[in-house]
């Protein structure tokens, strides 16, 4: 969908999508559950962890804050993420404020 079509569909039905695309990726996926799981900010290389090259990692988590998922600091070569619980929370909300109000059809 070209940048311009954007424009005839509400903010809220565009954010949803941003956010869809995002968490589409099953990398994206793990990347949410481990660092989710954790105690504190993930400052240590979380490539082992996943599985994946570092500059794939870095991508997704490019990605993941692109939606103000994640919230991180960097300083030097240390990078440090964490979930962004708020912006988790209201992730959660919209998703389900569209499952919630999707009627069931006949067929």
């Amino acid at each position: 969908m070209g940048t311009t079509k954007t424009q005839i569909f509400t903010s809220e039905q565009n954010e949803l999508a941003s956010i869809f695309k995002v968490l589409s990726n099953p990398a994206r996926i793990a990347i949410i559950e481990y660092i989710s799981q954790q105690q504190s900010c993930i400052c240590n290389d979380i490539v082992a962890e996943i599985g994946l090259a570092q500059p794939t990692i870095s991508q997704h988590l490019k990605e993941l804050k692109s939606i103000g998922l994640l919230k991180g600091e960097i300083d030097g070569k240390t990078v440090c993420y964490c979930l962004d619980v708020i912006k988790w929370k209201q992730i959660q909300s919209q998703l389900n404020k569209f499952f919630n109000t999707t009627q069931a059809n006949c067929c």
